[in-house]
């Protein structure tokens, strides 16, 4: 297997779909292609980027290729078993889909406004009326699925799965821009910013030159 990604310190699509690479336990190779240059324009046009007309995470699998980071998670919990990634149990498993289902389709402003950058750190200032509705939206999840079902660990259903994966990136956005949430949800942060898989991530991203500028000017004075 192979996975194309994005810039790590600018992916999140990237980061789910690592995420799930790395929770399906299977080895992979990983290939970044720079986001926004010369080698990013030449490769969405030709070779192992063509099937998805440019877009990243992609998985090739032999000769199968899957693209769309919920479609990869999806591919890869039919080989290594569902149960890897969603909640054994009915009802947490119906709640998980949702979330990760509203997270895949929704939160336009959110992520419009507060690009990821996980190298960077400021304190955002003003954010419009529907990107805090949608921060708000964010928190009310958490706390439904931790107060409802998050009692056997410290993730979003006590157990990390699919639903953590999905949120990674705004765990790291809540981070990158200084969102102030309430204490269970900066203990939820706190513990998946220090999962061992976020930290590899992290640390790759800060070895990064690649720059994109439009994503360094947000919140700058």
């Amino acid at each position: 297997m192979k996975l194309i990604i994005g810039n790590k310190n600018y992916s999140s699509w990237s980061l789910r779909g690592w995420l799930a690479m790395k929770q399906s336990g299977l080895h992979f190779d990983e290939i970044i292609v720079p986001m926004a240059g010369e080698q990013w324009d030449k490769a969405k046009q030709e070779g192992d980027m063509q099937p998805s007309h440019g877009k990243v995470p992609i998985l090739w699998d032999d000769e199968t290729v899957i693209w769309d980071s919920l479609a990869i998670m999806e591919y890869l919990s039919d080989k290594v078993g569902r149960d890897r990634f969603w909640p054994k149990e009915d009802g947490p498993r119906g709640m998980a889909r949702a979330m990760v289902a509203e997270m895949h389709s929704s939160f336009g402003s959110l992520r419009g406004e507060l690009p990821m950058n996980v190298r960077r750190r400021v304190q955002l200032q003003n954010v419009s009326d529907a990107a805090r509705d949608d921060i708000i939206r964010v928190l009310q999840l958490w706390a439904e699925a931790r107060s409802r079902h998050g009692s056997a660990g410290p993730f979003l259903f006590g157990t990390y799965g699919a639903a953590d994966i999905f949120f990674a990136p705004v765990v790291s956005r809540f981070i990158t821009y200084g969102i102030g949430v309430p204490g269970f949800a900066q203990s939820y942060m706190e513990a998946m910013w220090e999962h061992a898989w976020t930290q590899e991530w992290i640390a790759a991203s800060e070895e990064e030159q690649w720059v994109i500028e439009q994503y360094e000017s947000v919140g700058a004075e």
